[in-house]
C-alpha cells in the first residue's frame, strides 16, 4: 500500500514536507522519528488544520502531548494519582485481540501529538520502540477507557483507512 492510497477526495494530502524540515522537526523535538512517520512526512506533510477535527499535523505544529494539550495530561495524570499500568503479557496485543483498556498511563506525558480525528488523537510513544526504529502509535479519544494501540504508525493509518473508508480511497 503506497500513502497515496490513505487520501480520499475530501482529505487532500499537503504538499512533501522538506528533508530540512523533517530534519528541523527532529532537532526542535530532540529525537528520530520513527521511520514510517518519517516517511509519511515526506510524502505529505500533514492533511486539514490542525484545528479540524480530522487531520494530521504538518512538521511545524506536531509536539508532544504535555505542551500541546496539557489539560488532557493534567486530567488524567492529577497530582497524587497513581498512573494506571499494565503487565506485558496485557499490554504488548496489538490487533483484534487488544482491549483497549490495557495503557500505560504513566506514558501519556512522553507522547508525540501528530493528529486529530474522531474527536480524539492520534499519537506516537517513543517509549516503545521497535528494533527497526518504529514508535508504538496510539489512537486515543474521550469515547475510549483507554487507547487503541498500534505497532507502527503505518500499521494505525491502514486500520483507521479500513474503518473510515473501507480500504478504499
Amino acid at each position: 500500500m503506497t500513502w497515496s492510497t490513505f487520501f480520499p477526495e475530501k482529505f487532500p494530502p499537503r504538499p512533501p514536507a522538506t528533508e530540512a524540515d523533517v530534519r528541523a522537526l527532529e532537532a526542535r523535538l530532540d529525537v528520530e522519528l520513527p521511520p514510517s512517520y518519517r516517511r509519511f512526512l515526506l510524502f505529505a506533510d500533514g492533511y486539514g488544520d490542525p484545528d479540524d477535527e480530522h487531520c494530521l499535523r504538518s512538521a511545524a505544529t506536531v509536539g508532544w502531548l504535555r505542551d500541546l494539550e496539557s489539560w488532557f495530561v493534567d486530567y488524567c495524570l492529577p497530582e497524587d494519582h497513581t498512573p494506571r499500568s499494565v503487565p506485558d503479557e496485557l499490554y504488548f496485543v496489538y490487533g483484534e485481540g487488544q482491549d483497549c483498556i490495557h495503557i500505560r498511563e504513566e506514558y501519556l506525558p512522553d507522547l508525540l501529538l501528530v493528529g486529530h480525528w474522531d474527536d480524539g488523537w492520534v499519537l506516537l510513544n517513543p517509549r516503545v520502540r521497535t528494533a527497526e526504529g518504529e514508535w508504538e502509535a496510539w489512537f486515543h479519544a474521550p469515547w475510549l477507557p483507554g487507547a487503541n494501540r498500534y505497532r507502527t504508525f503505518l500499521d494505525l493509518m491502514e486500520d483507521e483507512h479500513r474503518r473510515a473508508w473501507g480500504g478504499v480511497a
